[in-house]
């Protein structure tokens, strides 16, 4: 027996829209499918006390191991989609459907001379047009009885049929008009079974050109002032439409297409499909993945698309609807044509019911994203393991409360920066951030870079810890303080220590006067030398060191020949992965920031009667510096506050001077020249950041 607090989702992590929820076993199987009008207040309901809950509910919680959930738009969809899953899963829990082991449908008798609509149960018969699944009965004859006013097939039952027209009698339907009465010759065999066919169309889901042909027919009734017709025309029309809001899950035409959406952010994504067959969604499925290379929506796309088909074990369908398409498009759909031997239409959803249903797809994308970030984030019993698991990969005699990370960025050599992040108990501290400038030398040695700003943060806590007087720092020759920029009061590493003995007012170490549990810098064997030294020479040894290197996400020792290799799915990995890619993008995107100043003071800064404002205008309308030496005379006219004369001289400065050559970010791989590939420096981080030179 499971006791439901082990697995019951984080206060807050249940949405409250209307969605559709399964409870799974410790195997995995669905054992319970229900729905919610909102799914908040109806989870929470099974994790109150035992002794509160129903029997059979008790069991149920007691029995499952997992709850997992799906959003939906409206409650129709909410309905359509747990009917599609009770008969899929058939959970055991889901007792009120166990009685004669079957579902309700609606079926057409068309194997019959006048055909009959009916709800049924059982095994499918042979010439019976059937639809559903149904979760009730009534849900059916709502259903129908909102039809039979604009197509009056039979409902009734042989003997009824057989009596009536013995007496020459109609039954009640007949009268009110929701019923043709075949059965006393008011209409034919052909006329009856054309009005079938036309029921069984709409409930296809081929709606638009009816609906089109009663409008029509109404306003030709409205022009000729037959008002009475054109208003039982408008009472038509109203009836077929709240019919198929009873289907809002239901797409035209019986389309057979495969919808997927993408929420990411810049660590992780979530993909999310809904299979949709004969117009109805039959299946769901969805993944969340760790962003380990630098893709965009585009390649996510291109990903899952060979994730889903690639094994062969999924159908193509005629249509996949995606958010983004691959880049180059042609390629994906031949392959996608070739598994399916035949045309495949990939296209993003542009308008209509398939826009709607993209945009639910979506929503769930981002509830299970969210859901993973919670669970994976701020957990605090998965946060736990997975610094537990860290502690034993390193063989630490406690867990790292605290994790430093180091990255150094440049760009050929060129704007030398590095970042620290702060982690402690597993989430970001972003008021802990720092970066730095190196400027001490210029080239690509990613080595001594780190073994200078290892040096720097920890000279500055030893002199902070100097400061409290609860550590000494190590006997050592005299050595030049660090210089903060332009003047500015020296806020980051080296100078005078602070007068206030290095606390705030609560008695809280200032900066950099608490030391990491683990150090964590970005790269291999090299770099975690390089670290280890910097230690070494300050005295430093209660410190524990590792290096994580991207290729294969192995992690390295000091002094250590084979690096740990933790499993793919350990969430000690998973947390040093997002600190190394925090570190990474808090660098990167303070390199770029620098750069982008560089460029500008050095390509615009001498055009003769351009300021600030007028450069900062230009470089954001074309994007690139290379873009703006393309740019013609009357383009540059175009930008707000650039006149022709000023737009002449910025054009001749420009033309006059040679391109340089290509350029390499070593930080990630990518060609840029002069900008053109690189986007617009971030927005500043909110959290404080100091700067050092």
């Amino acid at each position: 027996m499971a006791d439901p607090s082990t697995y019951r989702p984080a206060p807050g992590a249940i949405p409250t829209s209307p969605g559709v929820y399964k409870f799974r076993d410790a195997h995995g199987r669905v054992i319970y499918v229900g729905k919610a009008k909102s799914l908040r207040p109806r989870l929470s309901s099974y994790f109150q006390d035992l002794a509160g809950l129903h029997p059979r509910t008790a069991t149920m919680v007691t029995t499952a191991a997992a709850v997992e959930w799906t959003v939906v738009a409206t409650e129709v969809e909410a309905l359509q989609l747990e009917y599609s899953w009770i008969k899929e899963f058939d959970p055991r829990f889901n007792v009120k459907y166990r009685d004669d082991k079957s579902y309700p449908e609606l079926a057409v008798t068309l194997n019959e001379e006048y055909p009959r609509v009916q709800v049924m149960r059982g095994a499918h018969k042979k010439g019976v047009r059937y639809f559903g699944p149904y979760g009730h009965a009534w849900a059916i004859r709502e259903t129908v009885d909102l039809l039979l006013r604009v197509f009056p097939v039979r409902t009734c039952s042989n003997g009824v049929f057989k009596r009536a027209a013995q007496v020459g009698r109609p039954c009640l339907l007949g009268y009110i008009g929701k019923c043709a009465a075949p059965c006393v010759g008011r209409v034919s065999a052909d006329e009856h079974r054309a009005l079938a066919e036309d029921f069984c169309d709409f409930m296809a889901g081929r709606t638009g050109n009816y609906l089109r042909r009663l409008e029509t027919e109404m306003q030709e009734a409205a022009a000729d002032m037959e008002y009475e017709k054109a208003a039982r025309l408008r009472d038509d029309i109203g009836a077929l439409k709240r019919a198929m809001e009873k289907n809002a899950i239901v797409l035209a035409d019986a389309t057979d297409a495969d919808l997927l959406a993408v929420a990411e952010d810049e660590l992780e994504a979530a993909v999310q499909i809904f299979h949709v067959r004969g117009g109805r969604v039959r299946g769901q499925r969805g993944w969340v993945t760790d962003k380990v290379e630098d893709v965009d929506t585009a390649g996510l796309v291109e990903h899952a698309l060979q994730q889903l088909y690639g094994g062969g074990s999924e159908n193509v369908p005629r249509e996949v609807l995606v958010p983004a398409l691959p880049e180059p498009v042609e390629p994906v759909r031949q392959w996608l044509g070739g598994l399916r031997g035949a045309q495949v239409d990939l296209r993003i959803p542009q308008r209509g019911d398939k826009k709607d249903l993209m945009a639910t797809v979506q929503r769930n994308a981002q509830q299970a994203l969210a859901l993973h970030k919670t669970k994976r984030a701020s957990d605090l019993t998965t946060r736990s393991r997975a610094l537990q698991e860290i502690a034993d990969a390193l063989e630490l005699d406690s867990v790292p409360l605290r994790i430093e990370c180091f990255d150094i960025s440049h760009l050929q050599g060129e704007d030398v920066v590095a970042s620290m992040v702060v982690f402690e108990d597993g989430l970001a501290r972003k008021s802990e951030y720092r970066r730095f400038q190196i400027k001490g030398f210029e080239g690509q040695d990613d080595v001594r870079s780190m073994h200078e700003v290892i040096s720097r943060r920890f000279r500055r806590y030893l002199q902070e810890r100097e400061q409290t007087g609860e550590w000494a720092v190590p006997e050592e020759g005299p050595e030049e303080a660090d210089a903060a920029p332009d003047g500015a009061p020296d806020t980051a590493l080296g100078g005078a220590a602070p007068a206030d003995g290095g606390r705030t007012e609560d008695g809280r170490p200032k900066r950099f006067a608490y030391p990491p549990q683990l150090l964590v810098v970005d790269g291999g064997q090299p770099q975690v030398a390089a670290a280890r030294r910097a230690l070494d020479e300050l005295g430093i040894d209660d410190v524990a060191l590792c290096g994580l290197a991207k290729r294969l996400e192995e992690v390295w020792l000091p002094g250590e020949d084979d690096p740990v290799v933790l499993p793919r799915s350990s969430e000690g990995l998973y947390l040093l992965q997002r600190v190394r890619d925090e570190a990474h993008r808090f660098a990167i995107t303070y390199q770029r920031g620098k750069r982008s100043k560089r460029l500008t003071a050095g390509e615009l800064d001498s055009v003769p009667g351009l300021g600030e404002t007028r450069r900062q205008a230009l470089l954001k309308h074309f994007g690139s510096l290379k873009k703006l030496r393309a740019a013609t005379v009357d383009d540059l006219c175009a930008v707000p506050g650039i006149g022709r004369r000023t737009a002449e001289t910025v054009a001749a400065a420009l033309s006059s001077r040679t391109p340089a050559a290509p350029a390499v970010n070593t930080a990630t791989g990518e060609i840029i020249e002069d900008g053109a590939d690189e986007p617009a420096p971030a927005a500043p981080e909110t959290a404080p950041i100091q700067e050092t030179p």
